[in-house]
């Protein structure tokens, strides 16, 4: 009888909970159907282009069918990994380039919004912030040719200036020479994400509750201390989740930025892994190679945000998914 009434109690609760889910479902209907389009727009761009993935394992031909042609196996990885070195420089570039950005994207945004939220004056602060914003709607043709415009090696606002005043004989090649290269790219990216960037550090620090700011003043912290013991602690669990989230984009580079930036002088730190794909797909005609490639991307990046949310759950006890 017991084992009866637990059974049908289970039955209930499964029962009540379904029309609990198609309550819910009724009662947002219309927000479900706003988001009706960007599932269909996701689905179109996103994961209909994962049945082409086949072409990685086999000899595609442009022009085919992508189940005609004959079984390559793993050979196009084999050749990514052995019979080539593209791997190592492709890796290094990519890796150095994201670790490095990512870094001083985290600590700048961080910063900035610590500083802007200590703006007293609320005009000037919210003029910082929108002027801080604009770069990241700007362009990269646009971004190009304002470095193109500053950093040319005869033509250059930066070298003329140098040159004139009899500092450098001969103007520096910035945006061909890989030593320079590197360090404009991140530059030019940290300009233009900073502000977008700090946003959502803004909205932390709003968020943290100013009794405790208060309690600070009565003890008598200044400034520095209670961003120190206040502000910075309470924006460390949204600094772990971004990093957890943007752990996923090491092997993804913004390919509108190394696009207009390479160039044959500068291409052993820009060649990075969208780059190397674009050359040999779209360049070359190398598809199946070119998607192998992008396969192995896509799958060590999921694996890398696998264990950036396992170390996330043991060290803050929590988990993003």
């Amino acid at each position: 009888m017991r084992e009866n009434a637990k059974n049908l109690a289970g039955i209930g609760l499964q029962n009540a909970g379904k029309g609990t889910l198609r309550k819910k479902l009724y009662r947002h209907r219309y927000c479900y159907f706003m988001l009706l389009p960007a599932l269909i727009i996701v689905s179109l761009f996103v994961y209909k282009p994962i049945m082409y993935w086949i072409i990685a394992f086999k000899d595609y031909k442009i022009g085919g069918s992508i189940y005609a042609g004959s079984w390559a196996g793993l050979e196009y990885f084999r050749e990514f990994f052995q019979d080539s070195t593209d791997a190592y420089y492709v890796f290094r570039n990519t890796l150095s380039f994201n670790i490095v950005s990512l870094i001083l994207s985290t600590v700048a945004s961080m910063a900035f919004a610590i500083l802007l939220s200590e703006i007293r004056h609320k005009k000037l602060q919210r003029f910082i912030q929108s002027a801080s914003i604009f770069p990241y709607f700007v362009s990269w043709v646009i971004a190009y040719s304002f470095c193109r415009a500053f950093f040319a090696t005869g033509t250059g606002l930066v070298n003329t200036v140098l040159m004139n005043a009899g500092i450098i004989k001969k103007g520096y090649n910035i945006l061909g020479d890989p030593q320079y290269t590197f360090s404009l790219l991140i530059g030019v990216n940290l300009w233009k994400g900073l502000g977008y960037s700090a946003v959502i550090y803004l909205a932390t620090i709003a968020g943290i509750d100013q009794e405790q700011y208060e309690a600070a003043d009565i003890d008598g912290a200044g400034r520095l201390a209670k961003i120190r013991y206040i502000t910075i602690p309470s924006l460390a669990g949204t600094m772990a989740i971004l990093l957890v989230l943007n752990s996923g984009w090491l092997l993804s580079s913004n390919f509108d930025m190394f696009y207009q930036f390479s160039n044959p002088t500068n291409q052993t730190v820009t060649e990075v892994f969208d780059m190397y794909v674009y050359r040999y797909g779209l360049k070359l005609g190398r598809y199946s190679y070119a998607t192998a490639v992008g396969i192995f991307k896509t799958v060590t990046s999921l694996v890398i945000v696998m264990l950036s949310n396992i170390v996330y759950r043991k060290t803050m006890h929590r988990s993003i998914f």
